[in-house]
């Protein structure tokens, strides 16, 4: 049921009623942590910045990992770099990728429901 204004006579419209869903809800479970009373009230997270470096660090951790892997499967015995230390940083390049495409897909799907408006609750 939309709520009204104090005071304005205005009604407005919040997640229950389709209303856009407010960036300090828009976690799975809402606010992590209350407020201390130091940040601003109308403080938001930067999604853009997170989107924008996992959409740029993704491909590149990718590509990491499969050209050290590709590095390591044609070094040699006697090889510097060894082989276990570049199948090492192949591993560590796999593991930063999957953090950062996880990461891109948790702000795509906070952003559009944020701009759906849609909420779960």
């Amino acid at each position: 049921m939309p709520q009204e204004d104090r005071g304005r006579g205005r009604t407005r419209q919040g997640p229950e009623d389709g209303g856009p869903v407010p960036r300090s809800r828009s976690g799975v479970v809402g606010r992590r942590w209350e407020r201390t009373g130091d940040e601003p009230v109308t403080a938001r997270s930067a999604l853009g910045l997170r989107l924008l470096l996992a959409a740029v660090y993704t491909p590149i951790f990718l590509a990491g990992a499969i050209l050290f892997s590709l590095w390591s499967a044609s070094a040699g015995a006697g090889s510097t770099p060894s082989s276990g230390s570049l199948a090492l940083i192949a591993g560590i390049c796999a593991v930063l990728a999957v953090l950062a495409a996880v990461d891109l897909l948790v702000v795509v799907r906070r952003r559009r429901r944020e701009r759906n408006g849609r909420h779960r609750g």
